[in-house]
């Protein structure tokens, strides 16, 4: 399977492994493509989870990666890339429909955009909360405390 995808893809794919796990390093610009390809032709019919990762200090500081598997041949596989702030990753919901909370739940805790997903807002946190909590810069005191000053009318506890 990797050979495939290296002949097909080549220097926009890097497949490494880390302790067992199977992942691969993708250009930002190849993700739609790579996953339907490993939904469609490797048989990867289930994904796992969608998440990410902030590194302030990094040019690009999100790692965004997709958890997936397949039943098929009983196999795991994850999919990396890498964005700068403020640039976005093309949805896969059209590609596995319950990717739809996986990627809400990233916009809301990390602010990363999934282009074309049909309906992009928060799922854990109340729409009027600022920021995205799991940035690695982000002040949750001061975001809790403002939100219970205001929609509670009382001090916050923290």
């Amino acid at each position: 399977m990797i050979a495939k995808l290296k002949g097909m893809y080549g220097s926009g794919i890097d497949p490494l492994t880390y302790l067992g796990q199977n992942f691969m390093v993708v250009d930002r610009s190849l993700i739609p493509e790579i996953l339907q390809v490993l939904r469609n032709e490797e048989q990867f019919d289930y994904c796992v989870d969608i998440t990410a990762v902030h590194y302030p200090q990094r040019e690009k500081q999100f790692d965004v990666l997709w958890v997936l598997y397949s039943y098929a041949r009983n196999e795991r596989i994850r999919v990396k890339t890498q964005i700068t702030d403020g640039e976005s990753v093309a949805s896969s919901v059209p590609i596995w429909p319950a990717a739809n909370w996986l990627e809400r739940e990233v916009w809301d805790m990390f602010g990363i955009k999934f282009e074309g997903h049909p309906e992009l807002k928060r799922i854990l946190l109340p729409e009027e909360w600022k920021g995205h909590p799991l940035r690695k810069d982000y002040n949750i005191l001061k975001q809790d405390s403002e939100w219970v000053q205001i929609n509670l009318g009382i001090e916050s506890g923290q």
